[in-house]
Order: structure tokens, then C-alpha cells, then sequence
């Protein structure tokens, strides 16, 4: 027995963010989640360019895999976490992780990437006070 399920509900209920994107790059779908990491609302986000969160020194290469994805249907993102610098709506740096799903459009080709957000800016500050601090130990203990 299938349920019903209410699919834009599902989507926005996620913690984590939700951000769709067609084969230019513009943003087609920005959940709520994607509005708590980034700062961006729904109406913010829709329509503009993923250079909306995408730090300027990334960009080239951002767009550069954005667009082998696009020419060619494969992403090894599908499994494997990305893990990148982005941007908050107030200009602070974040450090996400996601994976993306590809869409296809009636004959095949791909016409939209999906991704899925988290934020591990947290993490990441703590992981690198843990580095520096091992660092630290084991440089008195030499």
C-alpha cells in the first residue's frame, strides 16, 4: 500500500538544505532549511545564480564541474560528500557538505542538479582547534 505523500511538504520539513538549480545554474528551489544555512529567503534565492553563495575565489571551478556535469550526466557527487567554502547572506564564510541528485528532462538529458545541504561550519572550526591543538601537544613533546 502506497501513501500519499505531499512531496513540497516533505521538502520543506528537511533539515537539510534543499537547493535545485537548472542547467545554467539558476536557482529553481530553495527550501527553508537552505534559508537557515545560507540567510537567504525563498524569494531571495529563486531565480538568481548560485553565485548567490558561492565564495568569488570558487567560482571558476565551481562552474567548471557545474558545467562537465550538465555536457556529460555523470557527478561522482551523487555518493560522494563535497565539502566547500559558501557564503551567508551577511558576507561570514560557512564550510558545507552535500551531494547532489541529476534530473532529466523527456529525451535524457539533464536538466537540473539537486542538492542536498548541511552545514558543518561548526564542526569544522572544532576540527581545526583539534588539529592546532594535537599540533600544540606534539611539538612540546619533540
Amino acid at each position: 500500500m502506497q501513501a500519499d505523500i505531499d512531496f513540497q511538504q516533505l521538502l520543506q520539513a528537511l533539515g537539510d538544505g534543499v537547493v535545485v538549480c537548472d542547467a545554467k545554474g539558476d536557482i529553481t528551489f530553495w527550501n527553508a532549511a537552505a534559508t537557515r544555512i545560507f540567510g537567504f529567503t525563498e524569494s531571495e534565492a529563486i531565480g538568481q545564480s548560485l553565485d548567490l553563495i558561492i565564495p568569488e575565489r570558487q567560482r571558476q571551478r565551481h562552474w567548471d564541474g557545474y558545467h562537465k556535469t550538465m555536457d556529460t550526466g555523470e557527478t561522482r557527487y551523487g555518493s560522494d560528500i563535497l565539502r566547500v567554502p559558501a557564503l551567508h547572506k551577511e558576507g561570514k564564510p560557512l564550510s558545507i557538505a552535500f551531494t547532489v541528485a541529476l534530473l532529466h528532462g523527456p529525451g535524457g538529458e539533464v536538466s537540473a542538479i539537486v542538492a542536498l545541504v548541511r552545514d558543518e561550519t561548526e564542526r569544522w572550526g572544532e576540527e581545526r582547534k583539534l588539529r592546532a591543538r594535537l599540533t600544540q601537544l606534539e611539538t612540546a613533546q619533540a
